[in-house]
């Protein structure tokens, strides 16, 4: 499959999403012509990366500084490794022109797009996402951030990229594992808007990184989100819009942050959020139990969990989930499906119901 390109087209402007072999190409010679019109270029990787992709790693050393991060997963986002970056940034005499490379998952993603967002106010930064989890969602949409001891992401500012390359040649060296976590991502968009996505997934069965229908899949998702920031990029719509995004993050989030950064995998624990959003729409009378189990074999086909693997208490989740950045008036903001393949936000969720549904998936 050659590659494709779709168009994020937002408030803040529109980037170019290459999709597929070889879209690695069109993030090094952006970056390479940064590098020949004078700007510096400085790519940020962690060591799992380093490791597992040293010829897209040299590819971009050769245009500048690499900064590794101290650790791999989760515990990447923090305060400390935000700080380590500023003053490689700092050293490296990037300027208002630079380019920072994002080469790596979501955390890298993040990280990267929160130092490039707050560096000099701003510089570009470049997405080169290396898992199915962050070609398909947080590479796209221009989110960064970082984890507080608080909850997840709670710091961190909207930073659009100037250049996606999801290149799906880079997901051969990808742990069955972190594949599968990708999926979750995969999971919500057909669960949120497109039934026939979800259905396509749940014929595939458990998805390899070489799945024909794969680089399909990550367009059709991609395109989902360009449509759902362009008409939202701030999340400040009332109802709908990029908040919808967030379906099984509210209680993915607070299983994270309770269970501690790393334990689950972000899609390990959308997995589980899913199967809880699922169950509180079941509670509140908006689908069926065949619903809820269809969306607990989806989610159990791709290999992750539906429910807590250890108990955790309920009252720390509760907590978790009252802090969740989209929270308003202090009421939790909670997505929910109408039916599989359409989804709706809700504030007016009594926390009784979800604390039910909590305990109902391992909680104590």
């Amino acid at each position: 499959m050659a590659c494709v390109v779709e168009t994020v087209r937002a408030a803040s402007g529109a980037y170019p999403v290459h999709i597929g072999p070889d879209a690695l190409s069109a993030a090094a010679e952006a970056a390479a012509a940064a590098r020949r019109a004078g700007a510096g270029v400085l790519t940020v990787a962690a060591p799992g990366v380093r490791a597992a992709l040293p010829a897209a790693m040299a590819r971009f050393a050769a245009l500048g500084p690499v900064h590794v991060t101290r650790a791999d997963g989760e515990t990447a986002k923090s305060p400390a490794e935000l700080a380590d970056l500023w003053e490689a940034l700092a050293e490296a005499k990037l300027g208002r022109d630079g380019v920072v490379v994002a080469l790596g998952g979501g955390v890298v993603g993040d990280l990267a797009g929160f130092a490039a967002a707050s560096y000099l106010r701003g510089v570009a930064v470049i997405q080169v996402p290396t898992t199915l989890l962050a070609m398909v969602d947080s590479s796209v949409g221009g989110k960064t951030g970082i984890n507080l001891v608080h909850g997840k992401n709670l710091a961190g500012a909207f930073h659009a990229p100037a250049l996606v390359a999801a290149d799906t040649s880079l997901l051969a060296t990808l742990p069955a594992r972190e594949l599968a976590a990708g999926m979750a991502e995969v999971l919500k968009y057909g669960l949120l808007g497109d039934a026939a996505l979800l259905a396509e997934v749940e014929a595939a069965g458990r998805m390899a990184w070489d799945h024909p229908a794969l680089p399909g899949i990550i367009r059709r998702c991609v395109r989902m989100k360009a449509e759902v920031v362009g008409g939202d990029e701030r999340e400040t719509a009332r109802a709908g819009g990029r908040a919808l995004l967030n379906l099984g993050h509210t209680f993915g989030h607070a299983v994270e942050a309770v269970a501690g950064y790393g334990a689950y995998l972000h899609g390990e624990a959308v997995g589980v959020g899913l199967a809880m959003a699922a169950a509180l729409s079941r509670d509140l009378g908006l689908v069926g139990d065949g619903d809820v189990a269809r969306v607990v074999a989806a989610v159990e086909a791709q290999g992750l969990p539906s429910r807590l693997r250890a108990p955790l208490p309920a009252d720390a989740l509760a907590a978790a989930m009252r802090h969740d950045k989209k929270a308003r008036a202090g009421r939790i903001r909670f997505v929910v499906l109408e039916a599989l393949g359409r989804a709706a936000t809700r504030d007016d969720v009594p926390e009784d119901a979800a604390r039910r549904v909590l305990l109902a998936h391992g909680a104590a």
